[in-house]
């Protein structure tokens, strides 16, 4: 293939996000993310596919990205901690796996690096993405940032027990009126 070609196709596997909020705040994202599950990105630091990154965990400027049917075990939890970022892709907005592999790395494995989410990300899930693990959450390009910095402010109370909070409300309910 000519130099130009492969140019063309390294291109259109390496994105760089338009839109990423971190810990409630839009920021600039310094990661590219490759979907090239063989060859890694000269771009750097880079989001590329787990087995790429298991094969290269060594690599401070790699982080992986794991598709929705992950199965974390212990034993791949413990390779993940040596990520900077784990990033988990939402093949489509209607697959929900990626909250539980969240929630697992969060609650079960207690990862303390981030955990963005990638891929079919829309503003009305920011919100209980956040509560399940994610602190960084990059939208789909048609997303509009100042509507999803909105849209994870939307509710001021929550009555479930998530990652971001513990105690469900009852619970905080009661202590409070203990305390009076």
């Amino acid at each position: 293939m000519p130099e130009s070609e492969s140019q063309v196709a390294a291109q259109e596997v390496v994105t760089s996000t338009a839109a990423l909020i971190k810990l409630g705040q839009h920021v600039t994202d310094t990661w590219v993310l490759s979907r090239d599950e063989d060859m890694l990105p000269e771009s750097r630091p880079a989001i590329v596919p787990l087995a790429l990154w298991l094969s290269h965990a060594d690599q401070s400027d790699l982080a992986p990205w794991l598709p929705s049917d992950t199965e974390l075990t212990p034993a791949l939890a413990g390779e993940l901690e040596k990520a900077a970022l784990v990033a988990i892709d939402f093949p489509a907005f209607t697959d929900g796996r990626g909250y539980t592999l969240a929630r697992l790395l969060r609650e079960r494995f207690g990862y303390a690096g981030e955990v963005r989410a990638i891929g079919d990300v829309l503003v009305d899930q920011l919100y209980y993405m956040s509560r399940c693990g994610f602190d960084a959450l990059a939208l789909r390009e048609d997303q509009e940032i100042e509507t999803a910095l909105r849209a994870l402010k939307a509710f001021s109370v929550s009555y479930q027990p998530a990652v971001d909070l513990h105690e469900p409300l009852f619970a905080r309910r009661l202590r409070e009126h203990r305390v009076n």
